[in-house]
């Protein structure tokens, strides 16, 4: 018996964000809950933009289009934190504070 396979690609279907976490639901029946903190744009962001999510494909991804954020179901999964560098996240916040793209 092989228990390794995917049947199908894992993919989510709907999203919630609260103070604290990141809770994606699966298409599979799995939730998964991970810290918000690992996600510094949406821990940044203000409730009504965490509310404001779609997801890509069919559900492969899930993007926050006011946050240009995106986060691939895969990476969850593998417990993957943003990748983006301190760097990147400062001109984010400063181009918040002003308005401007970064």
């Amino acid at each position: 018996m092989i228990t390794l396979a995917l049947e199908r690609e894992p993919a989510a279907s709907g999203v919630r964000v609260t103070s604290n976490e990141l809770i994606v639901e699966l298409s599979d029946g799995r939730t998964l809950a991970l810290p918000l903190a690992w996600y510094p744009r949406l821990s940044h962001a203000k409730p009504n933009e965490r509310r404001y999510w779609r997801l890509l494909g069919n559900g492969y991804a899930i993007e926050w289009p006011d946050l240009d954020e995106h986060i691939g179901v895969d990476g969850l999964l593998a417990g993957r934190k943003s990748a983006e560098s301190k760097k990147s996240l400062q001109r984010w916040l400063a181009s918040r504070k002003t308005g401007k793209a970064p």
